[in-house]
Formats: structure tokens, C-alpha cells, sequence
């Protein structure tokens, strides 16, 4: 019931004439040059713990699932959910397949997409009004990834297991009617890690990525950029709670300089082009700033989106949140352009 006024209160405030929004979300907040969107700053101000709140494993876990829907895009209408598993280094792999009603039935192009989360939380539930939107809208098929998570299953079992869902759909494109090469990948924080890596590590593959999508990814665990300090406390993702995510993830301090771990200490030449979708108001703006730069320098394709008034979990607010929906279709136009 609690779940269920939330959403409610959080749609309907969305939609409220600018002026109650202003009022309600309080005096404009600029950091570093950036001024955060009034939308968002209301939203922040009243739909979130307070500052510092870190709870356990699973209060994180079913927040993610049931908050997501909140602000996520209402359902596509026409997009068929198919329950699928793929051989894993450790067993199947759950895996949910979005195919849009007007797909073709071979040789599609498809996207696999892994959840956010920190590494700890995020599973299919939490994510799939995203990927079934990103299907709708694209015309592609979308394959969610629901790899094991920390801190059961510390680093590096989540990254194998992302590995051989790759490795699974393309070993089996034809009998799943896709394009082996029209593959691309996508994902969001932890997930945007997950993207990175696996774009690395398979770039020399028969059927290499044909594109990354990292929406606020998280790609250095080696260390903390200064936005870690100037979006330290209350923006959603705080500095605390990556410390937390860290120390849940990793084995011990030698993996934070694993580039399966830090993608931004891995060779990124000959990786697919890239999208990098930043959010200015982050703890990990930077890594996705500086991530964009080593990918320009090492010459690979790069296009770089910074929005600067949003925080981290924009691309999960995008049905009710202006500016992330603005975001949402800069995505979608690139990935139709690439994929």
C-alpha cells in the first residue's frame, strides 16, 4: 500500500506546473558550475533517505525492484517477454529476452543489457520497463542479464557470467533470430561496468560488440575522481554507499586494479564505438568523463552526453522525469544509428 502511494505522490508531483515544482524542490542547487533540474531537485529533496542512510543487502535489493517502476516509462504496448536461460560458468543464466512486435524474425539486431546496482542489487525485475522501452523504441531485441550479484558471489563471478551471456547469444544468434553481427551492449552504473569490460574483453572476438551504450557507468575502483567530494551527500548515489558497493564486490584490495574491475585501467583500443551517458549531479561523473576521453585518445568512435542537472539513476526515471526522458531519446537515436 506504502509502494503504491509512493508512486502515486512521485508521478503526480512530476507532472505539476514548473512553478509548484520550483517551490516544493526549494532554492536552485549549482554545483561545479551545474544547476540541478528542477524536477529532480524535488524529487531528491522528498523521495529519498536521508543522507548517509545505507541499509542491508536486502532492504537494497527490494527497494531497487520496487522503486523502479515508479518513474519508468508506462508499458510498450506490443513487446513480447521471452523467459530464456544461457550456459554459464557456473550453471544457466536467467536471461529475458524483449522482442517488439515488429521485429523481424531473423537477422535482428539485438542489445544485451546489464542492470545496475552497485554490483550487490538490480535483477531483471528492476530493469525491465527499461529494457522493454529501449526494445519498443529501437525496434531491437533486448536481452537482460541477470548475473550474479555480491556480496553470495564476490568479483569476478558476475563479470564471467556476463562474459558467457555474451558469448551465449552470439553462439546461438541464428536459432534466437539475431544478427551475430548486430550485437550491441548496454548498461547502467554497475551494469555500465559490466558494458565496458565486456566490450574490452571480447573485442577480438569472431563477433565482436557492435556498440556500447554506458549510461553513469561506474569504471574505477582503483580510485575516487573529486566528484566523489562534490556529490559526496545527497544526490541519491552517495560516496558512503559506493564505499559500501566497493567493499561488498571485491575480494580484496588487489582487484581494484583488475581492469575486469576497472575498466578504466584496461586497453580500450580496437573496443566498439561508444555512447557515454553522464549525469552531472554523480559521484561518478568523472569516471564517465575521463572514460569518454581515454576512448577519444585511443581513437574510437566516442559520442559523450553530459546532462548536467540530473543525478545517477536517470535513465530509470525517464517516463515521468522531462530531462531523463529528453535523455532516454538521445539513447534511442544513437543506438538506432549504430546497431
Amino acid at each position: 500500500m506504502k509502494n503504491a502511494v509512493l508512486k502515486f505522490a512521485a508521478r503526480r508531483l512530476c507532472q505539476m506546473p514548473m512553478p509548484i515544482v520550483r517551490l516544493l524542490g526549494g532554492r536552485a542547487i549549482t554545483v561545479d558550475g551545474q544547476t540541478l533540474d528542477p524536477v529532480v531537485q524535488m524529487m531528491v529533496r522528498h523521495f529519498t533517505d536521508p543522507p548517509g542512510t545505507i541499509g542491508t543487502v536486502e532492504e537494497l535489493r527490494a527497494g531497487l525492484d520496487v522503486q523502479s517502476e515508479w518513474l519508468c516509462h508506462p508499458p510498450a504496448p506490443g513487446v513480447r517477454l521471452q523467459e530464456v536461460k544461457m550456459e554459464g560458468p557456473n550453471g544457466p543464466i536467467p536471461c529475458e529476452i524483449h522482442r517488439p512486435r515488429d521485429l523481424p524474425t531473423q537477422d535482428a539486431p539485438a542489445l544485451l543489457f546489464y542492470h545496475g546496482g552497485g554490483h550487490v542489487g538490480g535483477s531483471l525485475a528492476s530493469h525491465r520497463g527499461v529494457c522493454r522501452q529501449l526494445a519498443y523504441d529501437v525496434n531491437c531485441a533486448v536481452v537482460a542479464v541477470d548475473y550474479r550479484l555480491a556480496p553470495e558471489h564476490k568479483f569476478p563471478a558476475g563479470i564471467h557470467d556476463s562474459l558467457a551471456a555474451y558469448d551465449a547469444v552470439v553462439s546461438n544468434a541464428r536459432e534466437l533470430g539475431f544478427d551475430p553481427s548486430r550485437i550491441a551492449l548496454g548498461g547502467d552504473s554497475a551494469g555500465g561496468n559490466v558494458t565496458a569490460v565486456v566490450a574490452q574483453q571480447r573485442k577480438d572476438a569472431p563477433h565482436p560488440p557492435r556498440y556500447q551504450i554506458l549510461w553513469s557507468p561506474w569504471l574505477d575502483m582503483s580510485q575516487q575522481r573529486r566528484s566523489y567530494e562534490l556529490f559526496a551527500l545527497g544526490y541519491f548515489l552517495e560516496k558512503p554507499l559506493m564505499e559500501w558497493y566497493t567493499d561488498q564486490y571485491l575480494p580484496d584490495e588487489e582487484s581494484r586494479l583488475d581492469p575486469m574491475a576497472s575498466p578504466m585501467l584496461g586497453d580500450v583500443s580496437g573496443v566498439c564505438p561508444a555512447a557515454v551517458m553522464v549525469a552531472g549531479f554523480d559521484p561518478l561523473r568523472d569516471d564517465g568523463l575521463d572514460y569518454a576521453r581515454m576512448l577519444e585518445a585511443a581513437g574510437v568512435q566516442t559520442t559523450l552526453n553530459l546532462y548536467e542537472g540530473v543525478v545517477h539513476p536517470f535513465v530509470n526515471v525517464a517516463g515521468y522525469v522531462p530531462v531523463a526522458k529528453d535523455a532516454f531519446n538521445d539513447a534511442v537515436t544513437l543506438i538506432k544509428a549504430n546497431v
